[in-house]
Formats: C-alpha cells, sequence, structure tokens
C-alpha cells in the first residue's frame, strides 16, 4: 500500500504512532476476554452509554490514549464497548490485539462491525486481498454505513475496479449529505477511470470546488505511482 495516499484514506481507524497498554492485572488475551466476556446480545445501560459517550468525545478530538484510558475503566459486556476497544487499539497501532479482538467478536457474534475492523486493520498494513474480503462481507451487511463504503470504495481503488469504488463511493458520500472523506475519495475514482461526464457531474451536484479538484488530482496521480 502506497502511504502516501493516506491523505485520500481517511479510514474510520485512523492512525498514530505508538502501542496500547492493557490493565497491569489482566495477563489473559484480548481475544479470550472478548470470548468470556461478551453478550452478542447486550445493548449498553444507561450509565455505559455515558461512558461510551465520552469515550467517543475524546475519540472526535483525536485523544486517543485517553479514550482507551477512559474505555478501561469500567469493562462492559456489550459488542459496543469491544468494538471501540478495537478501534482504539487499532488507532493506537496495536494491531496485533485489535486482531484479536475483531476476531474474538466475529467468532462469537459473527459481527459485520469486526469485519469492517479487520478491513480497515489489512488496508493499513498493506493486505488489500484480506481488506476486499473483509469490508465486501461488511459493506453486504451494513449496507447503509458511511464509513463501512467509504473503505470498502477505497480498497477498490486500489484495485483498478473503478467502477465498483465509484458506487460506493457514491453512495457513502449520499448518505452523509455530500460530507465526509468519501467526498475526496470519490473525486479520485472519477478522476482515476478518465470519467470526465462523471466528475463534471459530481462536481455539480456537490459543490466540488476547484481547490477540492486540484488536490483530488493530485492525490490520484499519486495513486498512480
Amino acid at each position: 500500500m502506497n502511504w502516501k495516499t493516506t491523505a485520500v484514506l481517511a479510514l474510520t481507524l485512523m492512525a498514530v504512532s505508538g502501542c496500547a497498554q492493557r490493565p497491569a492485572d489482566d495477563n489473559s488475551s484480548l481475544g479470550q476476554r472478548v470470548l468470556d466476556s461478551v453478550n452478542c446480545a447486550a445493548k449498553p445501560a444507561p450509565e455505559e452509554r455515558v461512558d461510551l459517550e465520552m469515550v467517543d468525545t475524546l475519540t472526535a478530538s483525536d485523544r486517543y490514549y485517553a479514550a482507551l484510558a477512559q474505555l478501561q475503566r469500567t469493562p462492559q459486556r456489550n459488542p459496543e464497548y469491544w468494538h471501540r476497544y478495537g478501534q482504539l487499539l487499532a488507532q493506537t497501532r496495536d494491531y496485533s490485539d485489535a486482531v484479536d479482538i475483531f476476531g474474538a467478536l466475529i467468532t462469537k457474534c459473527d459481527s459485520p462491525e469486526a469485519y469492517h475492523g479487520l478491513g480497515v486493520l489489512a488496508l493499513k498494513q498493506g493486505n488489500v486481498r484480506s481488506a476486499l474480503a473483509n469490508l465486501e462481507n461488511a459493506s453486504k451487511r451494513l449496507p447503509a454505513s458511511a464509513n463501512v463504503r467509504n473503505d470498502y470504495g477505497y480498497a477498490l481503488l486500489l484495485v483498478g475496479d473503478y467502477g465498483n469504488a465509484q458506487r460506493h463511493l457514491r453512495t457513502a458520500l449520499e448518505l452523509q449529505n455530500g460530507r465526509g472523506p468519501a467526498r475526496q475519495n470519490l473525486a479520485v475514482a472519477y478522476i482515476l477511470a478518465h470519467d470526465g461526464a462523471g466528475l463534471t457531474d459530481f462536481q455539480a451536484r456537490f459543490a466540488f470546488s476547484e481547490s477540492e479538484l486540484v488536490h483530488a488530482r493530485e492525490l490520484a496521480a499519486q495513486m498512480r505511482k
């Protein structure tokens, strides 16, 4: 994977350097902890929802280590808790433990969100074939997820499947009312496919500016290398 294209990708799981730490008093693997504790049907209780919202607030401000520490304060049994755990481990580049969590969620709960997580991790590590398989699974089961559609569309761009990439990226863009990372990704898809008509229509429908177009052309050029 050409890491010069990371400005296009804008994955749901953005990475920063370093490794997350597990609680010192727990020697079991994170994957085993998921298998032992998760209740696939559980929903967060009101007080648990408050904790998760605090984690989301920290994550939204790029305070990934603080979000992970907040998450570790009070373990929960619901899948939403463990999905966030895996995402934050990926965001702090603890890929091995993130894979363990997502794999356990698939084994125990057959979680489509976990397939998405594995797909994003595979992209980060340059394993496009694995990424495509996991993201295709996730997109079929979460068809209205803009994040899943964007990430799958980007993976399709990497293998030159521009037509399918455009379809998934356009879906992601419309789901987010013309905003989000799919905006740049879709422009790149039209440029790489030499689809001038599609690009013109896209610019008109979504008020895609000339400065955005210049940036998209730069990104497309990087992807061609």
